[in-house]
């Protein structure tokens, strides 16, 4: 008896970095762009605190009220995430998630395929990835490309500034699985909180 998909593969990296940041998930297909927004989020560890859109097709999607406010009669309408499901996308299909005006932030989302799991899954999770996001309002490509030349030179004048805006210490290649599955899962409650700063590594004992 075939059984129908109920979930889907998606994979999020972020534009213009290189190496890649990314990020793989699966998530219900039930889902509409409000909460892929949300897992988003939680997958990079953002904070959400900025404006954010989906660029599909040359149509925005969006909060629509918000959006608006200061658009102009040369920005395309914007429509309601909340109209749109995972499950209205077909294999294949590339769209694009802005997050933070300011820092423009561009994300690259590719739904990669439609899963038929034992269980229909109640939440999203990640299942693979690589490298940590930027910092917030580091202030974009640009801005992250400085910061990585600053904390790699204790001698840089800024140095010691930067490394106490960031929490004391940032790896660009950190990921770990477990604690970006457990953001995913979590993606969708309301009092989630996000870490302020990457974690730190665990000392390792002297033998």
């Amino acid at each position: 008896m075939f059984k129908p998909a109920n979930a889907v593969q998606v994979r999020v990296s972020i534009d213009e970095i290189q190496p890649d940041v990314w990020r793989r998930l699966v998530l219900p297909m039930h889902w509409n762009l409000e909460h892929l927004h949300l897992g988003i989020q939680a997958a990079f560890n953002w904070w959400n605190y900025h404006l954010y859109e989906f660029r599909i097709g040359g149509l925005r999607y969006g909060e629509v009220e918000i959006l608006t406010e200061d658009a102009t009669d040369d920005d395309p309408r914007v429509f309601d995430q909340r109209e749109v499901r995972l499950l209205d996308f077909e294999q294949g299909a590339v769209f694009s998630y802005h997050y933070d005006f300011g820092d423009g932030w561009r994300h690259t989302v590719a739904v990669e395929e439609f899963l038929t799991l034992a269980a229909t899954p109640r939440h999203g999770s990640c299942v693979a990835g690589e490298r940590a996001r930027p910092p917030e309002d580091v202030g974009g490509v640009s801005g992250y490309e400085r910061f990585l030349e600053i904390i790699a030179d204790g001698e840089d004048p800024e140095y010691a500034e930067t490394i106490r805006w960031c929490g004391g210490y940032f790896d660009p290649e950190w990921f770990d699985l477990s604690v970006v599955d457990k953001d995913v899962r979590n993606a969708l409650r309301s009092n989630v909180r996000r870490r302020l700063y990457q974690p730190k590594p665990k000392a390792v004992p002297k033998k």
